[in-house]
């Protein structure tokens, strides 16, 4: 199936491990110029496809800065797809009014600040693919996550504010909702359960595992392939949308 985005320029938040670097490795096989941001210097080749910028995505001039290295290196971005680590863990009583503040700044502000960065190109051509990638827990709340929990459940709301007010210019804007993947952060979340039960890492990982009705953790492609399509003419017709791609963890129908 041809996507459609042979040539097309696409910038990916925490595109060098896990979930981002899926994204953007299959965006690039799709023809894509990619640049992507981390706060560290990627720990292996990124592909001739790829380019990488240093870049803290709370912080509002490392974004401008970004966008500016991307415009100037590959040109005005088609794509972007926001995305993030994600808050500290712990029960809402223990967390800070910093590590509060944080949360907002590096998984709600960046995506406002990203996306006001992009829609003029992209309003420009007529045509644009916004994916925000943020997690079940805006669905279904995590007392271990309550400031992803709080924030994702948000950025469901703008992602549908976003979406109604940019498809007249031909922008369509989704999100995907990662279940549990085994990523850095899954096993960071599942080391903190071992060490609470007394038991060790891969049993934390193989009981989250067996609570999942496909009986298994996902894997980072195959989120990337759900964001991918998102961003492909294919899904012309397709904005407004909080994809869960979960394994059929998430119970409720809304």
């Amino acid at each position: 199936m041809d996507f459609g985005l042979k040539g097309k320029v696409a910038m990916v938040a925490a595109g060098t491990k896990g979930i981002g670097l899926a994204i953007a490795q299959e965006l690039a096989e799709e023809g894509c110029r990619v640049s992507v941001c981390a706060r560290n210097q990627p720990e292996k080749p990124l592909g001739e496809r790829i380019d990488f910028h240093a870049c803290d995505v709370s912080d509002v001039h490392d974004l401008e800065q970004w966008h500016a290295v991307t415009m100037e290196r590959i040109g005005a971005p088609d794509i972007l797809v926001t995305n993030t680590g994600g808050p500290p863990a712990g029960h809402w009583t223990e967390m800070t009014d910093a590590q509060w503040q944080g949360g907002v700044d590096s998984t709600l502000f960046n995506v406002v600040r990203l996306t006001r960065l992009v829609v003029p190109g992209m309003a420009a051509k007529g045509w644009g693919r916004i994916v925000h990638v943020t997690s079940l827990v805006a669905k279904e709340p995590s007392a271990m996550l309550p400031i992803s929990s709080t924030l994702r459940a948000g950025l469901m709301a703008l992602t549908r504010l976003q979406s109604t007010e940019l498809a007249p210019k031909g922008i369509t804007v989704n999100s995907v909702l990662p279940g549990h993947t085994l990523t850095d952060r899954q096993r960071h979340l599942a080391q903190m359960r071992a060490d609470r039960e007394g038991t060790e890492l891969g049993q934390a990982l193989e009981a989250q595992a067996k609570l999942i009705p496909v009986g298994r953790l996902g894997r980072p492609e195959e989120i990337a392939a759900a964001v991918v399509f998102l961003c492909s003419s294919r899904a012309s017709f397709v904005s407004g949308t909080n994809l869960l791609v979960d394994g059929g963890s998430v119970k409720g129908l809304a």
